[in-house]
């Protein structure tokens, strides 16, 4: 396997695993035949043109939309099983990791792969145990006719994609410990960013609890607006660069999951700034009054 770190702001990085060819395949378990057969029942529902099934996954994208990007790209990670765990300390090769060299130091990486692997695992440890504990009190919703019992099935799916993301942070952190990661800054995204020449959204405060900024210092070449706000967070990444990466890196799969980190941290930058300039006209107001 091989990962990704492309920070989409100056404090919010994605995290994506590429899955390689394995040169002996893990025999398929039984959690990747349900999520295979799953897959292909949700895409078949997508292609009708109406119907409750078509309402579902109209409604169900929009919510899947809204699961925080970092738990997708813990996702991506394959579980570590013992053969894998073998494997990977016996292996010859390190696990890559590719990173634009102009945004990230390269001693910094190892510390946000650290903080992706472990910020949220309380969190999805917690919510997985509230996914089991809802699951019985759906069971009447399965008395209805015609539709399935929908409340289940999606408690059933954050369960086991708060698992998913609870394994890959434990593999993330295995490889961490064991120094089984070779860094690699690419070229190829290093173009893709310096290629972001109008300014982006940005806002005078984050919109994460962190401290410390992934761009340190931030360079004017490729943040056109940082020096706005320096203490604050910047988008590094519009959707039409987004594209360009997934083009760069010949990465199509790529392009889902870009999409869908950018929307929700340009989101949440926009939301930041809005709260902020409002924060800041009723202070004005206030003097005023006085």
């Amino acid at each position: 396997m091989r990962l990704y770190l492309l920070p989409v702001s100056t404090r919010r990085t994605l995290l994506y695993c590429q899955k390689l060819h394995a040169p002996s395949p893990e025999k398929e378990t039984w959690g990747d035949k349900i999520q295979s057969k799953a897959a292909r029942m949700w895409s078949g529902w997508e292609q009708k043109d109406k119907g409750w099934q078509k309402s579902v996954v109209n409604y169900g994208n929009q919510v899947l939309r809204r699961i925080p990007y970092e738990e997708w790209g813990l996702k991506s990670v394959p579980p570590l099983s013992q053969r894998r765990r073998q494997v990977e300390l016996k292996g010859t090769e390190k696990v890559e990791v590719v990173y634009p060299k102009s945004l990230l130091a390269m001693d910094h990486v190892p510390k946000i792969l650290n903080k992706l692997a472990t910020e949220r695992e309380a969190l999805h440890k917690r919510r997985l145990i509230w996914c089991f504990v809802g699951m019985p009190i759906t069971i009447p919703v399965a008395l209805l006719p015609v539709i399935p019992n929908l409340p289940f099935f999606y408690l059933v799916y954050r369960a086991w994609s708060h698992w998913r993301a609870l394994s890959g942070g434990k593999h993330i952190q295995f490889l961490l410990n064991n120094n089984l990661l070779a860094l690699t800054p690419s070229p190829v995204v290093d173009e893709v960013y310096a290629a972001q020449k109008d300014p982006l959204p940005s806002t005078p405060e984050p919109t994460t609890g962190g401290t410390e900024k992934i761009v340190n210092p931030p360079d004017p070449s490729v943040l056109p607006n940082s020096s706005q706000n320096p203490d604050g967070e910047t988008m590094l990444l519009s959707q039409a660069n987004g594209k360009k990466m997934t083009q760069a890196l010949d990465l199509p799969q790529l392009e889902v999951e870009l999409e869908r980190a950018i929307w929700q941290v340009e989101t949440a930058i926009k939301k930041r700034s809005a709260e902020v300039a409002a924060k800041d006209a009723q202070s004005e107001n206030e003097k005023k009054a006085q």
